[in-house]
């Protein structure tokens, strides 16, 4: 072996040659030194290949299963924290700088619901000597209450959705539907990461449903979403509750649906002379079917969704019947379905001559026959 005429600092035993990429004690500066390059046996006699923390504690939302990361709370939606202990760890672990070819691999120990105990074992090669290390991190798993599940266990809420209807209560499915679409509405925004979305309290009133909203605009945006798929309008307002930090107004909105006066499959009577009318959609202006002749009809821009018109019944309400005689183009006779007399009734077009039965609606206005079922919703 050929001599460098250099000396290990610490031992004084005199250091081969070739130790240009050997590891050094750093001088002044951290500028290389060759008086502080360290012989084999004392480099390795310090040396560590890897540096784990003593402890490691991974919180956990008690509620919602939302874990802390950095300075934030993160949902996960995972029941077993196992993967999450796993990635924390690794990213606590480092490697010395000087180790190359360095291959690892990480055998998680569930001691109970709330500890995981992390074997690490790492190789890799040193001043071309292959070194192995293991190490035992324990992990704890550290369950509290994230701020968003602190502010719904609060009753926080800055605005409010109330869902009532024009000239009437809203059905148990308006309000099924309504609370569904909000629903809904808040499950899209947190699966884009947005942690202040949530409903804090859903309840159900006398003429409708009122749902308190975490933020101004998840109200605004559930009002929409209301109005564009059961139809009718919204209005907002705003009450004055408190300042913030920096002396800027805080608001809380409320925001009002109405409904429709009427609902698609009910049957009205606009009192214009053409007769009642299936409605098919209150979307925007009221349009429909008239049962006497099959043609479509429309409210005007003036009336909208809620014209003036009798409730006669719903489409729900029909009962099947025997088509007797077709008379002409504009009557047939059907039978009564309470007195089973022959009674002519107006033809529309949407009526199949060829069959043998057919729905009607016998209310105050008197018996008029209905699309089939098939055809309802045309």
């Amino acid at each position: 072996m050929s001599r460098s005429g250099e000396f290990c600092p610490r031992c004084g035993d005199e250091i081969p040659e070739g130790t240009d990429e050997r590891p050094e004690l750093s001088g002044a500066g951290g500028q290389r030194n060759s008086e502080h390059v360290l012989c084999d046996a004392c480099y390795f006699e310090e040396f560590d290949l890897v540096d784990a923390p003593d402890t490691i504690q991974v919180r956990v939302c008690s509620r919602c299963g939302a874990v802390h990361k950095g300075n934030r709370w993160v949902d996960i939606g995972a029941e077993d924290y196992t993967d999450i202990a796993v990635e924390q760890v690794s990213e606590a672990l480092g490697i010395h700088v000087d180790a190359q070819s360095v291959a690892w691999q990480v055998a998680p120990e569930q001691l109970d619901k709330n500890n995981i105990r992390m074997h690490a074992e790492f190789s890799g090669v040193i001043r071309g000597t292959p070194v192995t290390e293991e190490v035992t991190v324990p992990v704890r798993i550290s369950r509290q209450t994230c701020k968003r599940c602190g502010k719904i266990a609060g009753g926080s809420f800055a605005s409010i959705v109330q869902v009532r209807a024009s000239g009437r209560d809203p059905t148990d499915e308006e309000r099924e539907r309504a609370e569904e679409i909000a629903q809904e509405y808040i499950a899209a925004r947190e699966e884009t990461g947005d942690r202040n979305a949530f409903i804090t309290e859903t309840k159900s009133v006398d003429d409708g449903l009122d749902m308190k909203i975490s933020t101004n605009q998840m109200g605004l945006g559930i009002a929409k979403r209301i109005t564009a798929q059961l139809g009718g309008s919204y209005s907002d307002s705003r009450r004055l509750i408190s300042e913030d930090e920096d002396g800027q107004e805080l608001y809380r909105m409320t925001y009002a649906v109405r409904l429709p006066r009427y609902r698609q499959g009910e049957i009205i009577d606009p009192e214009d002379g053409d007769g009642p009318v299936l409605v098919r959609s209150v979307q925007g202006n009221l349009k429909g079917v008239r049962l006497a002749t099959g043609e479509d009809y429309e409210a005007s821009f003036e009336e909208g969704e809620t014209p003036d018109a009798q409730r006669l019944g719903f489409r729900d309400d029909a009962q099947t019947t025997t088509l007797v005689a077709v008379e002409d183009e504009r009557a047939v006779q059907v039978l009564d379905p309470e007195t089973f007399e022959s009674k002519t009734v107006p033809r529309p077009d949407y009526l199949d001559t060829d069959a043998d039965e057919v729905p009607v609606l016998k209310s105050h206005a008197g018996l008029h026959v209905l699309p089939a079922e098939t055809d309802a919703d045309e």
